[in-house]
């Protein structure tokens, strides 16, 4: 077994208290769980945007956490149409606190399979107990007004056992493994791996669940089909570890069986492929979806042994097949070296850092934002870069690639010193036009963060006319630290 090495990262926190708004439907909109409306918290049809802001006050509290969901709309998204969430919601459980992070991930299913997808949320620095950053996963549910009342997802029996700082939430993934239009659920953590089939009960009740897959650490995961099968295939992400400082990937199939959750003590290795995060989409149209990893971090950033990714960080391609990804893959890589990549590779860029895929121009491929938030832009540290990377017949290309900064023609703010602009990325059609706007969180702007969105076209994002929402405006509360508004989006991003 693969022995985790202890990183330092630095863990962006702020605290806010949260207000609430919702929108109503008449009726639920069929097919929460495809691709195009997991996320659709009211069921009218538009996908909805659910932005993390783990450092967000409430009241005097630092750090306790929001989760602010904006809801898409025929004109995509605004700062007042939308619902905040915290532990201090109507019936959402626990108590907000210093330090939870509450918001430090987020994803969203229809768990209970009633027609409305459920946002689900982890708050991996929450203290369980007398357990210490033992972390929890919470499901607030949704529906005809929106998102309302809250359950628990309690870890499996035996999780963890013998270990503290499990960081239980410090990942989330959902997909449908067995083909019954019931989500799965995966919680990555600092422990062991956790994963349950669904449907899920309102009291947040798995059908099945699973703990102690002995992968050591589960750090990050992510599920799709990458076979046409028409079920999920899961893929864990542990992180850095003695003998694997890129970070191994390790695959459990798909199964037509009511629980599909890992029988084997141990999944399958892929020996070539690497990444801390991880995403899959379509990115060359062939109808088997692709894995894309990320690694951010660069020797320059370790502190230690060499061995990490690429000067200025990496991601990785693994193209799906009738036969899904075999072990005797070799991925495809790109860094800020590669050509037509925009940017130059510099220490500490952090270039993989976060990952989105979706489809920009309507185009029937898939494209990949990835974001580098340890960008300099001219003497200004840090203030990071979102680069989108095009998908063909021929796979990912740098085609048409283009970077976006604060300082790019048409995208609202200015260019500061720590903005960390890319911190997360995200890819969703909120406006239901076939194209996906932009998204990129800029967690340190100011003293709460803010989300750059920007609607997709047939020529890719439109920056003419896009919108700059900061924690502030849309309802969260910043007290003592920064609020960290935008440093969480469904879609993934390295926790190490």
């Amino acid at each position: 077994m693969r022995r985790a090495v202890t990183a330092a990262v630095v863990l962006a926190a702020v605290a806010v208290p949260l207000t609430s708004a919702s929108s109503s439907a008449a009726s639920p909109y069929k097919g929460a769980n495809t691709a195009t409306v997991q996320d659709d918290f009211n069921g009218d049809g538009y996908r909805d945007l659910a932005v993390g802001a783990p450092s967000a006050a409430n009241g005097a509290v630092d750090e306790a956490g929001a989760v602010v969901v904006l809801y898409g709309s025929a004109s995509s998204v605004t700062a007042t149409r939308r619902t905040v969430i915290t532990q201090a919601t109507a019936g959402v459980p626990g108590d907000p606190e210093d330090g939870d992070d509450f918001g430090r991930s987020v994803a969203g299913a229809d768990l209970d399979r009633d027609g409305y997808a459920d946002l689900i949320v982890g708050a991996p620095r929450e203290t369980v107990g007398s357990k210490e950053l033992r972390g929890t996963v919470t499901v607030v549910w949704g529906g005809p007004s929106g998102l309302k009342g809250g359950s628990t997802i309690s870890p499996p029996t035996g999780y963890g056992e013998g270990r503290t700082y499990c960081a239980f939430g410090k990942a989330l993934a959902t997909g449908d493994m067995n083909g019954d239009g019931a989500p799965e659920l995966s919680v990555g953590s600092g422990c062991d791996a956790a994963t349950y089939t669904g449907p899920f009960t309102r009291t947040g009740r798995a059908t099945h669940a699973v703990g102690d897959i002995q992968l050591g650490d589960a750090r990050g995961v992510v599920m799709g089909d990458v076979n046409g099968d028409g079920r999920a295939e899961q893929f864990w992400l542990p992180g850095p570890t003695d003998l694997d400082l890129r970070g191994p990937v390790l695959f459990y199939p798909g199964t037509a069986t009511d629980n599909p959750l890992p029988s084997a003590p141990r999944p399958t290795e892929l020996p070539y492929a690497d990444g801390h995060a991880g995403a899959i989409g379509d990115v060359n149209g062939d109808g088997y979806g692709d894995l894309v990893t990320g690694i951010s971090y660069d020797d320059s950033m370790s502190g230690g042994p060499a061995g990490w990714a690429h000067r200025g960080g990496e991601i990785q391609v693994l193209y799906g097949s009738a036969k899904g990804i075999t072990a005797d893959q070799k991925p495809v890589v790109y860094q800020q070296d590669t050509a037509g990549v925009p940017g130059a590779a510099e220490n500490g860029d952090m270039f993989g850092q976060s990952i989105s895929i979706g489809n920009v121009d309507g185009d029937k491929y898939a494209d990949v934002l990835v974001g580098a938030p340890g960008e300099a832009v001219g003497t200004h540290r840090t203030a990071g870069t979102a680069v989108l990377l095009r998908g063909s017949a021929t796979g990912l290309t740098t085609a048409k690639a283009a970077g976006y900064t604060q300082d790019t023609a048409g995208v609202p703010g200015a260019v500061e010193t720590g903005d960390q602009f890319g911190a997360a990325v995200h890819l969703a059609d909120l406006n239901k036009d076939g194209k996906a706007e932009t998204v990129v969180g800029a967690p340190t702007e100011n003293s709460d963060g803010c989300v750059w969105v920007a609607r997709g076209s047939s020529s890719g994002p439109v920056t003419n006319g896009s919108a700059n929402i900061c924690g502030k405006s849309a309802g969260i509360t910043v007290h003592g630290v920064k609020g960290y508004f935008g440093a969480a989006f469904a879609s993934p991003h390295v926790e190490l």
